[in-house]
């Protein structure tokens, strides 16, 4: 795996408290707008809805498996489906790998008690650099 694979390219606003990462994304990039269209972009279960409300034909989602009910008793994805969430997972580990990799700074770990306005935004872009940084020097 080369170090390029897991620099950070973009990092969005900060939130407070528990917020959903679709609600983050549709506040950050409006689907009014056409954001995606020229990106591959790869996202988790979590952004369900996405290719819904976003005009991109780009837009890849692992396959969820059916839920169980009287008119499909078996509830398993095809062997073909699997085989696409394991590629679209072996690609998207690369994005976790980052994220973990800017956790091992703690001050994004632990509760945030500063109170100065948008410096949460700076620390974030500081521990992001500072993964980038590690990683052309490894």
């Amino acid at each position: 795996m080369s170090s390029i694979e897991k620099v950070i390219l973009f990092l969005g606003n900060t939130f407070t408290g528990r917020n959903h990462d679709y609600s983050m994304l549709k506040q950050e990039f409006p689907p009014e707008h056409d954001w995606f269209d020229d990106l591959n972009i790869l996202v988790d279960l979590a952004y369900l809805g996405m290719s819904k409300d976003y005009r991109s034909e780009n837009i890849l989602l692992p396959h969820k498996k059916p839920r169980k009910s009287k008119k499909n008793p078996v509830t398993q994805l095809t062997e073909d489906q699997k085989i696409e969430n394991r590629a679209l997972s072996g690609i998207r580990i690369f994005v976790e790998n980052a994220i973990g990799g800017i956790k091992r700074y703690n001050i994004l770990v632990h509760r945030f008690r500063n109170h100065k306005p948008d410096f949460d935004d700076d620390v974030i872009g500081i521990c992001a650099g500072l993964w980038n940084f590690s990683l052309a020097y490894s």
